[in-house]
């Protein structure tokens, strides 16, 4: 089961999902400002969006469509069925998002988001802006009202979120070394009630090496936790699987800075890997967690 690059030629690949009705992985390339789709069945790698909004981090919700979370759009998206674009979420209290970064949808349909303040940091990967939000939220619109709330406000910058298989557990990853030595580079946990729309118990589920910072967050069905590494020393570039305890199970080593990953493939068990200018896959021994 070795390494493969199945994809190479981006500036900066990030935010995977699969879909597993047309056998295809759909990424983010942030500076060139598109998404790109790789074919699973043949190899075949052509842009799906041009321009994105600079999309990161997407995700597919339970009827089969694409959630995106866009810098310089500042909003969280979702495609239809139709190909037609459906803004979720762009302000909060009357003010702009400040760049909505990851996304995941619970099973009632609610759409959970990071909102740091990368994308408006410079004209890179976003448009240069003043955030307008005081506080780096995660928030979650509801999938009646649409109304948006903020469900944890106390991240430096929160980044990458994911589910437990079960949808007790969510993941928020905290990248706010990024802002200064003295601030986090770790994974938080929080007990989740998705009747509810809330969370409790936050705890430290994993402090990551500095400087290195993970970013993306996926979980597979027996719920242990696959963390992207990068942006530090590049011996820790690559994957870290955790038990559902937070133990270091071992890493996968990628020759590049790694932003995140997904599970793929018809039995959901080839695990993909975004490196700065290349897309990964390695085949594993289990099967990702059928929940975005």
């Amino acid at each position: 089961m070795a390494v493969e690059r199945v994809a190479t030629g981006f500036r900066w690949a990030e935010g995977p999902v699969y879909f597993a009705a047309g056998r295809y992985v759909l990424f983010s390339d942030i500076p060139n400002n598109r998404i790109m789709r790789f074919c699973e069945d043949d190899g075949h790698v052509s842009v799906y969006r041009q321009p994105s909004m600079n999309s990161n981090g997407n995700t597919i919700d339970r009827e089969g469509r694409l959630i995106s979370c866009e810098h310089s759009g500042r909003r969280v998206t979702r495609t239809e069925l139709d190909g037609s674009i459906t803004i979720i979420a762009d302000k909060y209290n009357g003010k702009r998002l400040n760049s909505p970064n990851d996304a995941v949808v619970t099973s009632d349909g609610a759409i959970w988001f990071t909102d740091p303040i990368y994308g408006i940091g410079g004209y890179y990967e976003g448009i240069k802006a003043e955030p307008e939000q005081e506080k780096h939220n995660v928030y979650r619109v509801d999938p009646k009202s649409g109304d948006i709330k903020v469900v944890v406000d106390d991240f430096v910058e929160p980044n990458g979120i994911a589910l437990s298989p079960d949808e007790k557990k969510l993941y928020v990853i905290d990248t706010g070394f990024t802002d200064g030595p003295n601030n986090p580079s770790q994974i938080r946990s929080f007990d989740l009630d998705v009747s509810a729309g809330k969370v409790s118990n936050s705890k430290v589920f994993a402090d990551m090496p500095k400087p290195s910072i993970t970013d993306g967050v996926r979980t597979d069905t027996d719920g242990r936790v696959w963390l992207s590494v990068g942006w530090g020393d590049p011996n820790e570039d690559g994957v870290r699987c955790y038990t559902p305890a937070g133990e270091l199970l071992g890493k996968i080593h990628i020759p590049e800075t790694v932003a995140n990953l997904c599970f793929g493939g018809q039995q959901r068990n080839r695990l993909y890997i975004c490196g700065s200018t290349s897309l990964y896959a390695v085949y594993t021994s289990v099967q990702g967690s059928m929940k975005p």
